[in-house]
Order: C-alpha cells, then sequence, then structure tokens
C-alpha cells in the first residue's frame, strides 16, 4: 500500500467535513479558533475546503459538496494532509460521487497525502484501503486539535505528532489515565479540564497467545455493522456492496481485526448483532487476532468482554481488550495495513511501517 510522508513545517492541511456537519455550526467556533491555533503552534497551515464549514443541514443535504471538498485536496499539490472535522452517521453517500470519477481515483494514487479520523471515517478509510492508500484511524480536528481544555489531552497530542516528521510512534501502549465524555463543550467551558480516571486494566488479553501479528484493518463497529446491515439507511449496504467497501473474506486473511464502539454506547444486545454479523461473513476464521477499543465511559465494559468470546467461540483466536482508539478518550492512531506484532507479555503493540 502506498504510505504518504509525514507533515513539515509550512506545510498546508485540509479540514474537511466529510459526514456531519457541525464544525460550520456557531457552537463549534472556539473548536475552531482553538484547532487553529494548535496546527498553527506546530508550523502547519489549516485550510478549510470551501464546504466544510455550511453547517449540518447544508452538508446533509450535499453529500457531492463533502466528496468535492476531498477531491479538491488531492488535487492541490501544496496540501500535504487531510483532517476530518468529525464523524457523523452518512458518509457513505460520497461513494458515488468518488468511486465513480475517475479523476479522483487517480489523483489519490498518483498524489498520496496523510489522511486521519475516526468514526463514521471509517467508510472513509475503507474507500482509501480499496484504493491502495494507508490512512490513520486517529485523531480528528474536533474531538482532538480542537479539544477545549487548555493542551490537548497528551495520549492523543503524542498520537498526532507521530504524523509529524521525525516523530514515529512504534510502539502504543495503554494510557495511564482515561477521560469521561463531557457534558458540556460550550464556549463557556473553555479551560476547563475533563473528568479524568487511574487506568486500573490497561491492555487485556482476553483469550488465546500472547504473541500475534498481522497487518491492521478494521474501524468503528456501528459503522461496519451499518454498512453490512440496513440497520441505519436503507440504501448504504447496497451502496458499499456495489463499491466492495467491506474487504472480502479473502483480504481478512491474516489481518488483525480492530473493532471500537461509538458514543452511542450500544447496548449489549446491539453489540452481540454486531459482532455476530462479522462472525457470519467469516472474519474470525481467517484473522490472526483482534483488538478492541475501550469503551466510552467504560459503560458495558464487562459485557462486552462475555459476549466477545461467546460469540467469536474460538479460543485460540487472540483478543486483546481496552486498547485506547476511538471514542474512548484518549486515542493513539492505527495506519490501516501496517504490520502490527501484539506482545501481551510487554503489554506493548508494536508498529511496523
Amino acid at each position: 500500500m502506498q504510505q504518504a510522508r509525514k507533515l513539515r513545517k509550512g506545510d498546508k492541511v485540509a479540514i474537511v467535513s466529510l459526514s456531519s456537519g457541525m464544525l460550520g455550526e456557531e457552537f463549534c467556533s472556539h473548536n475552531i479558533e482553538i484547532g487553529v491555533k494548535r496546527l498553527k503552534e506546530y508550523g502547519l497551515e489549516p485550510v478549510f475546503m470551501p464546504n466544510a464549514l455550511k453547517g449540518i443541514e447544508y452538508l446533509k443535504e450535499h453529500p457531492e459538496a463533502r466528496a468535492e471538498d476531498l477531491k479538491r485536496a488531492f488535487q492541490d499539490e501544496s496540501i500535504a494532509g487531510i483532517i476530518c472535522a468529525i464523524g457523523g452517521d452518512d458518509t457513505y453517500r460520497l461513494l458515488p460521487y468518488l468511486m465513480d470519477d475517475s479523476e479522483f481515483i487517480d489523483v489519490v494514487k498518483r498524489n498520496p497525502k496523510l489522511f486521519t479520523g475516526f468514526s463514521d471515517t471509517t467508510i472513509n478509510h475503507l474507500m482509501f484501503y480499496r484504493l491502495g492508500l494507508s490512512t490513520y484511524y486517529g485523531p480528528n480536528f474536533i474531538c482532538d486539535l480542537g479539544e477545549i481544555a487548555n493542551e490537548m489531552l497528551p495520549y492523543s497530542k503524542k498520537a498526532f505528532e507521530s504524523y509529524l516528521e521525525g516523530n514515529n510512534l512504534d510502539e502504543i501502549i495503554s494510557s495511564e489515565t482515561w477521560y469521561e465524555e463531557r457534558e458540556d463543550f460550550s464556549r463557556a467551558a473553555m479551560g476547563t479540564e475533563r473528568i479524568a480516571h487511574m487506568e486500573k486494566h490497561g491492555f487485556e488479553l482476553l483469550q488465546g497467545s500472547e504473541l500475534f501479528q498481522g497487518r491492521l484493518l478494521g474501524g468503528c463497529l456501528e459503522s461496519l455493522y451499518d454498512m453490512l446491515t440496513k440497520a441505519r439507511y436503507d440504501d448504504e449496504k447496497s451502496i458499499c456492496e456495489k463499491y466492495g467497501i467491506f474487504p472480502s473474506k479473502e483480504e481478512w486473511e491474516g489481518k488483525i481485526l480492530f473493532i471500537e464502539t461509538c458514543e452511542e454506547k450500544p447496548a449489549p444486545e446491539l453489540f452481540e448483532k454486531e459482532v455476530i454479523t462479522l462472525r457470519d461473513k467469516g472474519v474470525f476464521d481467517v484473522i490472526s487476532g483482534v483488538l478492541v477499543g475501550k469503551p466510552q465511559d467504560e459503560i458495558y465494559y464487562e459485557e462486552y468482554k462475555a459476549i466477545l468470546k461467546k460469540v467469536i467461540n474460538n479460543e485460540q483466536l487472540p483478543i486483546v481488550y481496552n486498547v485506547n482508539f476511538g471514542h474512548s478518550t484518549p486515542r493513539c492512531a492505527l495506519p490501516y495495513g501496517a504490520m502490527a506484532r501484539v506482545d501481551m507479555k510487554q503489554k506493548k503493540i508494536y508498529i511496523d511501517r
């Protein structure tokens, strides 16, 4: 797979709203101020693409505008990286405007760029994976660069800094601290710290070998479930199937699946359905192991563990639980297609780019 170069001082980075348009709403104006300031402190020049700030209603009605921003960002040779504003729930609607556009496909292959985001951005990541570009399931603009505490969360900050030239993140360890989700994201709450807890569990090996390896592939469990069913939108399954967005069973061979749950905190009954859907696609028959993200606010922490073991029903398949990626803060960055070596004797995940 192609790997984009790291970011350098003086580089332009595009901010895109590929799913929710909330970045363009007044209630996010302070996140923009904070995020722009932090990017500039890194020597980067943020560029808000033409439609990125047009708001929730406009972007909901105009997926073609969201797609156009992504295409323009790839066409602009002065832009070195692309940062997603946030997730949402309907970025699949961009697929026809991108995957049927030979110019877009060609420019992605000719002009690879660093791309980061999580949640519904899973669809975009898997689209790029189909096009042969390695991207990062990692920090986004609103949640991380626009974090309203006085500083970025240290663990997440280190993940973002791994995108900068000279800063490699070759190993991932458990964060010593985890944070509750905020109840107040408003301008009035600027400068307030999140409620923090010392990490009691660390990475947990639920079953299987302490040592395993494979190339990374996965995303938000709800996004994967939605693209395989008609649970959220009637046409999502057919559109994703048309463009081969969910990898085939053969493509999952030997991979490490990474999955995490969203801010909706799915009830155990839904979580079980989601894991069963992956099982029925044959994923667990061919992968080398599973990395599972920490549930946001540790809701259903024990219930999810029991469901994973029951549904997968293969004691030989390694499952590592409570990894810091996705919706729970803080978060690391997982590069799609990179070789990962999991060593639970050391409680580390080694990444080979």
